[in-house]
Formats: structure tokens, C-alpha cells, sequence
């Protein structure tokens, strides 16, 4: 009877064991900028709203904060309170995208259509070859489909720290400094006993 694998693999069980510390790999502040941007806005709204109440009564200022406050279907504070609460949101929001390597597999955290996170988990048995080629970075599934990892701010630390768990668990990589050589059982990490 001949046993059919889908890759090459170390001695048995080796590459199994096998489990990478736990990093993250944030979004690029290129991503994080717009809701820097909204978080400023919404500061400077309540610094208007400061400076309208504590000033002269005869002002345009304090005429526009509180003298036509009671006009208004919501008040001018209540406004720069969703507003604050909603940018703040946008910054952590922006902060949750990335990619996390912990000992089981990767996980990806994007955000879709400015609103919905999207998190997907991906095991190491699952990934038959990673994918370091141009400015992405991605994985070929055992089903046949190609996943994309989000952008991070650190992408060269992404990749060696993907280039290190693929040689360890003899997962092949194209590209990277690896390239397409194949694994030696001398290149493998040391076993613990």
C-alpha cells in the first residue's frame, strides 16, 4: 500500500509539532489616516461646542451654539457626542485590521464596505503553499483556492515569519528569499526531545 501526500514532510509527526509564537502584524498607517482625519473632525467639533458656551452672550459663536440650540431636533452637544463616539470607533476599527500568526494558524482581520469586519482563519494544514511574490502576500489552499492576506505595516516581517513556519512545517513558499528550493531535513529546526 503507498501512502499519497500532498507535499513533501519531515520525519513523522515533526512538522506538526511544530508551533510558532504568537505575533501581530498591524494595518499600514496609510489605511489609518481617514479615520485619524474623522477622529480630528470630531475634535474640533467639540472644541467649537466648548468655545460657542463659554462665550459672550452677543457673539455669533454662542448665538449659533446656544442661542439656536433650541430650534434644533437634537442639540449641538448631543451631535458632537455621536460624532466623538463614532470617530473613536473608526479608530479602533482601524487599528483590528491585520494579520495574526498564532501557534494553530493565521488569521486575517479586514474590514469590508467600511463597515462589516471580516475574519478569516486559516490552519497550517490547510495551506499548501504560501505565496510571497510582489507586494502580497498570499496562500494556496488545499481546495484549490488562492486566499490574499490584508496589506500590513511591516510586510517584510510578515513574510520571514511565514518563511520560518513554512520550513518548519515543510510548507512550500514561492518567492521570498526561500524561493523554490526544496527543504532539506538539515535545514529543519531541531526537535525538542
Amino acid at each position: 500500500m503507498q501512502l499519497i501526500m500532498a507535499r513533501r514532510s519531515r520525519p513523522p509527526g515533526f512538522d506538526m509539532t511544530y508551533r510558532p509564537q504568537e505575533s501581530v502584524f498591524g494595518p499600514p498607517l496609510l489605511a489609518k489616516v481617514p479615520s485619524f482625519l474623522y477622529l480630528g473632525a470630531a475634535v474640533g467639533i467639540w472644541l467649537v461646542v466648548l468655545a460657542g458656551e463659554q462665550s459672550a452672550s452677543g457673539t455669533w459663536l454662542f448665538h449659533y451654539v446656544v442661542e439656536e440650540d433650541v430650534a434644533r431636533v437634537m442639540s449641538i452637544r448631543t451631535f458632537a457626542t455621536i460624532i466623538a463616539v463614532s470617530s473613536l470607533s473608526s479608530v479602533v476599527r482601524a487599528g483590528m485590521r491585520g494579520v495574526r500568526i498564532y501557534p494553530d494558524g493565521v488569521e486575517a482581520r479586514d474590514v469590508l464596505s467600511f463597515i462589516w469586519p471580516k475574519l478569516r482563519r486559516y490552519r497550517w494544514p490547510q495551506i499548501e503553499q504560501i505565496i510571497l511574490d510582489g507586494s502580497l502576500i498570499a496562500f494556496d489552499l488545499w481546495d484549490g483556492t488562492r486566499a490574499y492576506l490584508p496589506e500590513v505595516s511591516d510586510r517584510g516581517a510578515l513574510a520571514h515569519a511565514l518563511e520560518h513556519v513554512a520550513l518548519a512545517r515543510a510548507i512550500p513558499v514561492r518567492g521570498g528569499t526561500l524561493g523554490e528550493e526544496e527543504f532539506d531535513d538539515e535545514d529543519a529546526p531541531e526537535a525538542a526531545d
